[in-house]
């Protein structure tokens, strides 16, 4: 009996040290990780000014043979985003005429290559240009949009886009062109109950001033109270200052991200904005980029720790 227990000892002591053996040598499956909408539940937009490819713009990049020109120094930022949302200055067109000078603006459809390698998402098309080619130039300009996933609003649409479990809505105005109804306030309201989130593009103001003007404040405010998270304002070409309106941000405008103004510096100037919200539609971070074109129409990144506007 004493011989057996023994050897009955011997062999548990041999498997227990096997097992040590072999759980060292084989690898443990650790948990794969959460997605980043899943971990921490946030979405990050960035908002940029207005993108004009037209005229010169697209004759440079012809000529550089990269439709991508305007956006290569930005990319690598600008495409990190969750949501890219910028104002889109011109209609795109089949057979649009090369040109360096005028004011009815066009870009031909390859041009598109630089928004999608830029990674914007959906572009606001409530401006003064969008019909410079009339009713046919929208509808192309849509549908060419459309076929490179390219979202629009500016035609009484809300775009919306899911970030993990945070659902992102978009809207277009002009109200430089258009007198403000009470359909866009309800057009805002009703919006806002579709999305946690809700930023507002608007067309508004005077070109080439620092100031907003003062029925911009008045008309901030209401879009503000009738449910907007944040104003992303464009048409002025030069950065203007920020407010906020019950903790909500007001870019009145962000200025030229890409343009061929490059007469003047406050023209060669842009800023870009990136907020970080969470489900509960609220801004937990704020971030400043400022933007410059020293090269023509091709803006870079001017980092300024501490940077704000206004």
């Amino acid at each position: 009996m004493k011989i057996a227990a023994s050897i009955l000892a011997f062999f548990i002591f041999v498997l227990a040290i096997s097992s040590l053996f072999l759980n060292k040598n084989i690898p443990k499956r650790t948990p794969s990780p959460e997605s980043k909408s899943q971990q921490e539940s946030k979405a990050t937009i960035l908002l940029g000014g207005d993108v004009m490819l037209a005229r010169s713009v697209m004759t440079k990049s012809i000529k550089a043979g990269d439709y991508a020109y305007p956006f290569s120094k930005i990319a690598d930022f600008t495409k990190d985003a969750d949501i890219f949302f910028v104002n889109l200055e011109n209609p795109i067109v089949s057979g649009c005429p090369k040109t360096d000078s005028g004011f009815k603006f066009c870009a031909d459809p390859k041009m598109i290559e630089g928004l999608l390698f830029a990674g914007v998402d959906v572009v606001t098309l409530a401006n003064n240009h969008a019909g410079n080619y009339g009713q046919e130039g929208i509808e192309e300009t849509k549908k060419f949009l459309d076929q490179s996933g390219i979202k629009f609003v500016g035609f009484d649409n809300l775009e919306t886009i899911k970030v993990g479990d945070i659902k992102i809505g978009l809207l277009g105005l002009d109200f430089l062109t258009n007198t403000p109804k009470d359909s866009d306030f309800k057009l805002i309201s009703e919006s806002k109950k579709e999305v946690d989130f809700l930023v507002v593009g608007i067309h508004w103001g005077v070109e080439y001033r620092y100031e907003p003007e003062s029925y911009q404040k008045e008309l901030a405010k209401k879009i503000i109270e009738s449910g907007a998270d944040a104003i992303a304002g464009h048409h002025p070409h030069w950065v203007q200052k920020i407010e906020y309106i019950e903790g909500k941000p007001i870019y009145y405008s962000l200025g030229n991200l890409v343009f061929d103004q490059m007469w003047s510096e406050e023209t060669k100037k842009g800023l870009l904005v990136k907020l970080t919200v969470n489900k509960n539609g609220k801004i937990v971070n704020e971030e400043f980029i400022k933007t410059y074109m020293s090269a023509f129409a091709q803006p870079e990144l001017v980092p300024r720790p501490g940077f704000e506007p206004g």
